[in-house]
């Protein structure tokens, strides 16, 4: 049975944000209802995700201190090696990082603003942070804003983001503003550059996820993409700050939903910088430094 404080509730008019502490400080839900319609502008966790403690079958969950992968749980950082001890279920490929698996701290609420926290102790990740997002709603419009600040005393690579999984209908298309899509290997890990599929740009039809099998990242994210449902008459702008640099495709066959995560570090962004690149992403976050950005999400509803 789902306890007292399981989910916390904002409402701003006829739009409902609900979001889950102890589910990896998650989103539980976020729609719209309107006359005899409801939108669900993210797909709903379902009562099992939530008993469960499942932040993979919510709406939305936040990943730190890294998004996506790691390959093989094993990278160095200014001299030191790093042997993640636990590979986040995806072996032999650490992923998302600590924040969706653990339970997150109400620091403030108000009935449209909610602020979490999520303190962690240095263990196989050798430093100490703290993560805090803010959610706010406003007129439908909902703005999470992720701050990480590193609480350890050398300096700590970091990556934070947002998973939000979309409710995929026969029409629905993405379009979005991105540079280069990293082909990916049978691991899901980056193989190569490769020019990213055209009917993605803003300027196309959109992509499908019935038609492109992805799950991809692609660099210089321009910090929007737009979904539209148009069997709802109805549609989703997300505009992201340029520390998320990069967004994450992701079109499973045969699902009810899809992906488009925003955040700043590309796939095994810590080893592809440690081998020279320079378009990872990647935050090099001194000692007692906050490094933070704003995710805007503003639904759409056409007569």
């Amino acid at each position: 049975m789902r306890q007292p404080g399981d989910t916390i509730a904002l409402e701003s008019g006829d739009t409902l944000l609900e979001v889950s502490p102890v589910t990896g400080g998650s989103i539980t839900r976020y729609a719209t209802a309107r006359e005899d319609r409801v939108f669900e502008w993210m797909r709903p966790a379902t009562e099992a995700a939530i008993l469960e403690r499942s932040a993979g079958q919510t709406a939305s969950f936040p990943m730190v201190p890294f998004s996506n992968r790691i390959r093989n749980g094993r990278f160095s950082f200014d001299g030191r090696d790093v042997q993640l001890t636990e590979l986040f279920g995806r072996a032999p490929h650490a992923i998302h990082g600590h924040g969706w698996l653990e339970p997150w701290n109400i620091v403030e609420q108000a009935d449209d603003t909610l602020t979490l926290e999520y303190r962690h102790p240095a263990d196989s990740w050798p430093w100490a942070y703290r993560a805090e997002q803010t959610f706010e709603l406003r007129d439908a419009v909902l703005t999470i804003r992720f701050a990480v600040t590193n609480e350890a005393t050398t300096r700590m690579p970091l990556g934070f983001g947002l998973h939000p999984y979309f409710v995929r209908t026969p029409g629905v298309r993405l379009h979005a503003g991105v540079g280069e899509m990293w082909r990916a290997d049978d691991d899901a890990m980056p193989a190569e550059l490769v020019p990213p599929p055209p009917q993605l740009a803003f300027g196309a039809s959109g992509l499908s996820p019935d038609l492109a099998i992805l799950d991809n990242n692609f660099l210089s994210f321009g910090g929007e993409y737009r979904i539209e449902w148009p069997e709802w008459r109805a549609g989703l702008r997300v505009e992201a700050d340029p520390v998320y640099s990069c967004l994450v495709v992701y079109t499973p066959e045969g699902r009810d939903f899809f992906c488009a995560e925003p955040a700043t570090n590309c796939i095994d962004a810590v080893n592809l910088a440690a081998s020279g690149r320079e378009d990872t992403g990647l935050i090099g976050l001194a000692a007692d430094d906050t490094a933070a950005g704003e995710v805007v999400f503003t639904p759409a509803i056409r007569a």
